[in-house]
């Protein structure tokens, strides 16, 4: 459980400190994550990603798609980030 909030803690870091208004996708990714800590109890990266192109790949709203696909990016950056260091 601990990782876990670690994971969110990374990522809610990661949006504030961007400096930029990423409100949309960064609810996408705390909904994924939160649907994915409900049947796991340590959610990586790699879970995350996998979550969001999932829901990329059933969703047929194009909007819907373009804000995974953004959300999905800044999760990539941030784990390029993370792993740099």
């Amino acid at each position: 459980m601990q990782t876990t909030m670690n994971t969110e803690s990374q990522i809610s870091d990661y949006f504030m400190n961007s400096g930029t208004a990423l409100s949309t996708e960064q609810q996408v990714i705390t909904a994924v994550h939160a649907e994915l800590a409900r049947a796991k109890a340590h959610v990586s990266d790699k879970d995350l990603v996998l979550g969001l192109i999932n829901h990329l790949e059933s969703e047929r709203d194009v909007m819907k798609q373009d804000i995974y696909r953004q959300a999905l990016e800044h999760v990539l950056q941030r784990a390029s980030v993370t792993s740099d260091s």
